[in-house]
């Protein structure tokens, strides 16, 4: 690749709807679709992809701000669903993120800050889905 700043994959058809993806770092996905004639059900859609990337973009965002923070975080999960535009090329029109943070005496106030920091600053899938996109940040506490 030419700079640090690139990111590159590729797909190949391998029967039907199914593409199997390589990025180049090395890792590999398999692509499917039972929204399109001849799909399947042996991978995630695309779309899907783009709900997992943002929960790991902001998972991965949050994770790392609340242990800077010191906080004791035990369990973090992340649920992202999406609505789609009716028409082509149905972009997501809405996503709801759903933070459940389970830990030992966390701060409500830094676990949202985290969460904030993460929205507004730090993810780049987020602030990509956000171009089309009214994404809505929920966050549950659970003491451990």
């Amino acid at each position: 690749m030419a700079n640090e700043n690139e990111k590159a994959a590729r797909a190949v058809l391998a029967g039907g709807m199914r593409f199997e993806a390589e990025t180049a770092s090395g890792h590999h996905v398999v692509m499917d679709s039972t929204d399109i004639a001849g799909g399947g059900t042996t991978g995630p859609s695309p779309m899907e992809l783009v709900l997992i990337g943002l929960a790991g973009c902001t998972g991965m965002d949050v994770i790392s701000i609340l242990r800077k923070m010191r906080q004791e975080v035990t369990a973090y999960e992340v649920a992202v669903r999406g609505t789609q535009a009716e028409e082509h090329p149905r972009v997501y029109t809405a996503v709801t993120v759903e933070h459940t943070v389970t830990g030992r005496h966390l701060n409500p106030d830094l676990v949202r800050r985290a969460v904030e920091l993460s929205e507004t600053r730090y993810c780049p899938v987020g602030a990509m889905v956000s171009k089309t996109a009214r994404i809505i940040h929920e966050v549950t506490i659970v003491e451990a």
